[in-house]
Order: structure tokens, then C-alpha cells, then sequence
């Protein structure tokens, strides 16, 4: 379906192509669309390159739950905020989980009172680090999407093979299309076409979408995160609306394939299980998340540490979980640039790199 004319090896942000492509959005579309970008990176990108406001007006973009830093339950950042206090753990995450707020405080606040916290940026590194500490009990904070799922799953893995006992992970693993399903499926959807996350099928594939295309009538095209990605996503979406054609496209052929990668796809399997998953602002959604099968749960941090029962608090003026929806965008938040800053914010959505909010305020909408 790619226009053979682009060359996206090498032009993914010639403007000249963008605008043409622009172009022949106005010319197809008749009618008012709303499409929805899964992806916070996919967010990031059109606001930053401008492209929601070169779109006609009948195109509106709404931005969807595609971030795993803004969709991690408020309930595992405070169990990650009680197993970091401990004395005996050297807590391991990514940089982007550091300032995300719990009921109370962040990682930020935990290492500077003393909580040994350290930035990884492979769940690798983490295995590393408890290799070379045996005395103290290594945790790292396995967060994302299926994106993330296989270096997670190599970790734990590895550590079984090597017998380190002293390392665990604090698993927050969500997937893809349960929330898809969630959102198609609520009274209060407004969402007519998705862009779908070209890194997730780039290791998924997209076979588990066309059910649910053919299931609610909505067209979907596997994109890319460059400015000629997205603006032929919504071309190619577009082109399905108005011509009534429900399919799943592969606007991303150069990374993804409709099988994705079967080794990582059997990695994941063989590692974790579907679980019911709660999805921050959100609620839960059923079999959205993965957790570790039994046979792993000697480096399952959440029982090592016996954190399931935390009860968190969010804050009533967040209004995230349905800016996530497409209910809402940043702006209609009365918190927004307010109470709600990066500096001091109310949810991850302002602090995450590919939080909807965190846009917005970095590029003064």
C-alpha cells in the first residue's frame, strides 16, 4: 500500500513530500474524521513536526495510550516506591520512570533520601549489577509494551541460567490490543481510525488487529514514527474511510511484517502469561498485560517483596486517563501548565518523553 514514488529510506522528513501528501488529504477527504495515534512516540512526532495543524480541518487526531511510562498503574509505582526504600535492594529503571509521582513521591525522592536507585538502559544492566553485588537484592522495574517484552523476558531468563538469586523484576507489561478493544468497545468512542504502533508489530506482526478492524468497523494502518510515516498513515486511513473499506494496512513494510518476529513472539510465550492489567486513569482491562508464568516466580519482584496489597491515591484533578481515551486533549485539562507541571506534575503523562501532556507543554499548545 506504501506509494511506490516515496523513497522512505531517505526522505522520512523532506517537507516538500509532506506537504504533497498533505495535499492529496485534502482532496480525498469529505467528511469529518477522527483517527487516533496509539502511540505516545507517534504523539510526540506530529506535534512536534506541526502536522495535526497542517491537516484539514476535517481531520482530528486524538492521542491514544500508547505510552507505557503514562499507562503504568499507580499501584506498581508505589510498589516500586516501597521496594526501593529497602536497605538490602539497588532499584534499577529507566531514566523516564524516576519523576513519575506515586500517592506521595517519586524514585527521585526515594534516591535522594538515601535509596540506592539507578538508571539502566537495558533490563541487561541490571543483571549486571546484581552479578557484581551479591549481597544486595537487584530489582528492576519491567515496564512497556510488547516492544520491551523480549529483552525483559532474555533477563529473566538468564538469570535463571546463571542462578542469581539476587535478582528479580517488578513486571508492568501491557499490551497493545486489549486496550484497542477497550476503547472501540466504550459507549463513549469517538475514535474512527488508528494508526497503529509500527515498533509493537514490528515485533507482533499485525494478525491480532483484523478481528477487531472487521469486529467494529474501523480501518487501521501499521505506521512509522517519521513526519512521511504519519501523514501517509493518515492518508491511507483516510482513503479507507471514505471508500467504506475495512481493513488492516502495513504503511511500515520496511520493519513489519503481518507474522512480526515468531523467536521473540515464542520468548514472550514461554516467559510470561496473559493477565488482567490496570492501566493508569484507565482502569483495568482484561488480558491486557503480561505477567511471569509460575516457574519464574523466584525473580518475581512483586511477591519476593510482598508489595501486592499497596493501596495507591491519584489525584482527583488528573484528567490523563481520558486524555488517553481521545476523550479529552491536554489542553482541556484545567490543571494543565498549572497545577500540572513538569516540574511538579499530577500525572506521567507530563513527564513521560512520550506523554500526550508532556508534548503539548514542550511545544506550547
Amino acid at each position: 500500500m506504501t506509494n511506490p514514488s516515496f523513497d522512505f529510506t531517505n526522505s522520512f522528513r523532506d517537507a516538500a513530500l509532506v506537504k504533497k501528501v498533505i495535499e492529496e488529504i485534502r482532496r480525498t477527504v469529505t467528511r469529518p474524521w477522527v483517527l487516533m495515534e496509539i502511540c505516545g512516540g507517534q504523539t510526540h512526532s506530529i506535534v512536534r513536526h506541526g502536522l495535526d495543524q497542517l491537516l484539514p480541518p476535517e481531520i482530528e487526531l486524538v492521542h491514544g495510550p500508547g505510552c507505557p511510562v503514562c499507562v503504568t498503574p499507580l499501584e506498581q509505582i508505589d510498589r516500586a516506591l516501597a521496594i526501593a526504600s529497602r536497605p538490602e535492594v539497588i532499584f534499577t529503571s529507566y531514566g523516564d520512570m524516576l519523576r513519575v509521582p506515586g500517592s506521595g513521591r517519586d524514585l527521585f525522592s526515594v534516591k535522594a533520601s538515601g535509596g540506592d536507585v539507578r538508571v539502566v538502559y537495558s533490563p541487561l544492566d541490571a543483571l549486571k549489577i546484581a552479578r557484581e553485588n551479591p549481597q544486595k537484592q537487584v530489582v528492576f522495574f519491567a515496564i512497556g509494551f510488547e516492544t520491551t517484552a523480549p529483552p525483559n523476558c532474555m533477563a529473566v531468563r538468564q538469570a535463571q541460567a546463571l542462578g542469581l538469586d539476587n535478582f528479580s523484576v517488578l513486571v508492568s507489561h501491557v499490551r497493545v490490543p486489549p486496550a484497542i478493544r477497550a476503547i472501540l468497545g466504550s459507549p463513549a468512542n469517538r475514535v474512527q481510525g488508528f494508526l497503529l504502533a509500527g515498533h509493537v508489530c514490528s515485533v507482533m506482526g499485525y494478525w491480532e488487529y483484523p478481528p477487531l478492524a472487521q469486529q467494529y468497523r474501523v480501518p487501521m494502518v501499521v505506521t512509522g514514527f517519521e513526519p512521511l510515516d504519519l501523514v501517509n498513515g493518515i492518508l491511507e486511513t483516510v482513503k479507507r474511510l471514505e471508500a467504506g473499506i475495512v481493513e488492516v494496512a502495513n504503511g511500515y513494510s520496511r520493519l513489519v511484517t503481518f507474522e512480526g518476529n515468531s523467536s521473540a513472539q515464542k520468548m514472550i510465550s514461554d516467559t510470561f502469561m496473559e493477565c488482567d492489567r490496570a492501566w493508569r486513569g484507565i482502569g483495568v482491562i482484561p488480558q491486557s498485560g503480561w505477567c511471569l508464568r509460575p516457574e519464574y516466580d523466584l525473580f518475581n519482584a512483586e511477591k519476593r517483596f510482598d508489595v501486592a496489597a499497596i493501596a495507591p491515591r491519584e489525584s482527583p484533578l488528573c484528567v490523563a486517563g481520558q486524555i488517553m481515551q481521545g476523550l479529552k486533549k491536554p489542553h482541556d485539562c484545567p490543571a494543565f501548565g498549572r497545577e500540572c507541571a513538569p516540574e511538579h506534575p499530577l500525572g506521567a503523562t507530563m513527564v513521560s518523553s512520550e506523554g500526550a501532556c508532556a508534548a503539548y507543554y514542550k511545544y506550547g499548545r
